[in-house]
């Protein structure tokens, strides 16, 4: 038997096309997040909704301008340099959203993409899809879903389509994907993650993930320019271990240092604008053991470069992982073509 080669971290990225890649992406390395609950309301309602479990959906909202304003130069003071607004439905506020793109312009905003938002209002904009609209009606109980979305943000350069997958849609995401190529709309994907407590229905089985792995795969290499996805996400977000127990989570809610990286600067505040070191993630009230969600997966992973700088493929597939990061959340970041089109298992902590 060969002996195993070690590469050095010089040798890895002596290599011009990973190079080039890496040289890419390092240059978003100042990126510093924090969440934002913008509002406690919401115009649709659905199961297993992240927002209206746990505590934070009792907080009192503050629509205070003047607040949030001070709240975010408060943040841009303390180092950071990207928010994410999220909350129940923060297309409800958009005047809070004008205040903190005009304090923080580089940011993201998670919403169900049946109100429009502004469009001098320029973040990156998620706009969830749960499957195709007789799906949504079912879950969402809300009709005619991905038309009303599609409407509202065609030629938008903001918007990309985020598709949860459940045990239920997997099949769907065929349509929905093709309907959003023929529009000229971009789709990247997340998987449902039960919130604490939740048992119902659309928890993941190992068979299930391994059908959404197939069908992730499948759209991927038939809509390249459509799904913004690589292998390796794929690999991280339908292994049947969570991204904690992949990659070891590094928000605070489950990183207790304070000394570096999330641990330390991540906040998730909520709509009075008061944040809870022992519940701060990027969803909040997740159940941490069965934590896929791609939100999670843009830091979590993200964060072990040193773990996968052991070879050129590994590495490689990392880079993959993180041009996708990137151009899911950062407004006017070009993804890439993917370097490796391998299933690279994730490697150990050692």
């Amino acid at each position: 038997m060969s002996a195993q080669v070690e590469y050095s971290f010089s040798d890895i990225i002596g290599d011009p096309v990973i190079r080039e890649r890496w040289e890419k992406v390092r240059r978003y390395f100042f990126l510093r997040e924090s969440t934002y609950d913008m509002s406690n309301r919401c115009n649709i309602r659905c199961e297993g909704c992240y927002y209206f479990i746990g505590d934070k959906q009792f907080a009192d909202e503050n629509n205070d301008a003047t607040a949030w304003r001070e709240l975010l130069v408060s943040e841009k003071k303390r180092g950071i340099t990207f928010v994410v607004l999220a909350g129940a439905e923060p297309s409800l506020v958009p005047q809070l959203c004008a205040v903190c793109y005009d304090v923080i312009p580089l940011g993201a905003i998670a919403t169900n993409g049946l109100k429009p938002i502004p469009r001098e209002i320029d973040y990156r904009i998620h706009i969830s899809v749960w499957g195709n609209d007789q799906t949504s009606q079912a879950i969402r109980k809300a009709p005619d879903m991905l038309v009303r979305q599609m409407a509202n943000y065609k030629d938008d350069p903001r918007a990309v389509f985020v598709y949860t997958f459940t045990p239920f849609n997997i099949d769907e995401a065929r349509e929905v994907t093709r309907l959003l190529a023929e529009n000229g709309q971009q789709i990247t994907f997340n998987m449902f993650s039960a919130p604490v407590g939740y048992t119902g229905q659309l928890c993941h089985s190992p068979a299930s993930l391994q059908k959404t792995r197939a069908m992730m795969h499948e759209l991927l290499t038939a809509y390249p320019q459509t799904v913004l996805f690589s292998t390796y996400n794929i690999v991280a977000h339908t292994s049947e271990k969570g991204l904690h127990d992949l990659f070891s989570c590094t928000y605070p809610r489950m990183n207790p240092s304070t000394d570096i990286g999330l641990g330390r600067s991540f906040r998730q505040y909520r709509t009075d604008l008061q944040w809870n070191r022992d519940a701060a993630c990027c969803v909040p009230d997740t159940n941490c053991d069965d934590c896929r969600h791609y939100a999670a997966g843009s830091a979590v992973v993200t964060a072990r470069m040193y773990r996968h700088a052991i070879d050129p493929v590994t590495f490689s597939a990392w880079l993959d992982y993180v041009d996708t990061y990137l151009a899911v959340w950062v407004r006017g970041y070009d993804k890439g073509p993917n370097l490796c089109a391998d299933f690279i298992n994730p490697p150990l902590n050692t």
